[in-house]
């Protein structure tokens, strides 16, 4: 179990440290200090109030104990009993917010994020799918003022896509988004279904965090670069100069083609731009295998291999299998209204992230 009162003493410790440099005369010296110093204090001081708030009601708690060893009387003992009850309860929904606030927080979090979405088994009703599943997270992004780019695409037959890399340009977006990563399964009947039956398709969907030069190393020796021509649906939209940029990278056979821009300067960034963030999942994911391999959790683990939610259009139901929570009304949802849902994922990330803690410590 966590030693709640140690851990928050040292917090304490550290928080009274960071005021002491935030307050020095030359404080503002080092802007890049001082901004880290910040937001270690915006991290610490809400955790630090919590925990007071936590002692306060748990004094009132242990009071509300000692007197109702004494009362002399069943309506003063009813009343303690209420007030044992009320302070219990406080106690440790606080006690679960502070534990909460102590779980390491992912720095890739406040990260920009690059999605891709794949169309997976069920043919030209899959590629539609995945079609519709960009457009989901395109005007969720635009209803939240985020800038989308898309980094590649493969169109397929009837206006469907095969596979699309898209970055949303926003500090942040890789924590609200990472959860959508793995298995997206639609039931409805498709466009060209004449006899009105449900068939069953799927999409896969992966989320990775946006990444620096700093963040993964890669030796240049280790990259083919290949440059080809970019064109649309059957040739028709040819350019005639080699834009489209194919990157490998040798150690894991990790290929990535960018084609949407014009320039092959601009396409080779963009591909360096998802293949770092490929490499980077890889290498955490290698990790986490290695430190919790009998309880490695899908969230933040890039791991596909079951299907998180699925879309029944006939019943006009969305039902996300890790959350437990099931939505209706399709057409907003797919319109890019998933409040509801993206805090609903994050209060099922939290109870995991909690569940590990006291796993690890107890």
């Amino acid at each position: 179990m966590v030693d709640l009162a140690e851990a928050m003493q040292t917090l304490e410790v550290e928080l009274q440290e960071v005021e002491r440099a935030l307050s020095a005369p030359d404080a503002t010296a080092d802007h890049e200090r001082f901004k880290q110093l910040s937001r270690r204090y915006a991290e610490l001081q809400p955790t630090i109030t919590l925990y007071h708030d936590y002692q306060a009601v748990a004094r009132d708690r242990d009071e509300a104990q000692a007197m109702l060893g004494e009362a002399e009387n069943e309506e003063m003992r009813e009343f303690l009993v209420q007030e044992l009850e009320t302070a219990r309860l406080r106690a440790a929904a606080l006690e679960e917010q502070i534990l909460l606030a102590l779980v390491p927080r992912d720095p890739m979090e406040d990260k920009p994020a690059i999605i891709e979405i794949r169309a997976g088994t069920g043919g030209d009703e899959a590629a539609l799918f995945a079609r519709d599943l960009f457009t989901m997270y395109a005007r969720l992004a635009e209803r939240r003022g985020w800038k989308t780019e898309v980094l590649s695409l493969s169109e397929a037959e009837k206006g469907g896509i095969k596979e699309i890399v898209f970055k949303v340009e926003a500090p942040g977006a890789y924590g609200i988004l990472e959860l959508e990563s793995g298995v997206h399964r639609v039931q409805r009947v498709p466009e060209t279904e004449s006899q009105g039956r449900i068939h069953t398709s799927a999409a896969t969907v992966a989320v990775l965090p946006e990444v620096e030069d700093v963040d993964v190393e890669i030796d240049p020796s280790d990259l083919t670069v290949e440059v080809f021509r970019a064109g649309g649906p059957g040739g028709q939209h040819m350019q005639k100069n080699e834009t489209a940029v194919r990157i490998t990278h040798a150690p894991t056979g990790m290929s990535v083609v960018a084609s949407s821009e014009r320039s092959q300067l601009q396409n080779r960034e963009r591909a360096m731009s998802v293949l770092r963030a490929r490499l980077y999942e890889r290498q955490r994911r290698e990790q986490e295998e290695a430190v919790a391999a009998t309880r490695r959790m899908q969230i933040g683990s890039g791991d596909r291999s079951e299907k998180i939610r699925t879309y029944n259009f006939p019943q006009d139901r969305l039902t996300d299998h890790r959350a437990g929570l099931t939505l209706h009304n399709l057409p907003a949802l797919m319109n890019g209204e998933l409040e509801e849902l993206i805090a609903a994922l994050d209060g099922y990330r939290e109870k995991q992230r909690l569940a590990n803690l006291m796993e690890e410590t107890g």
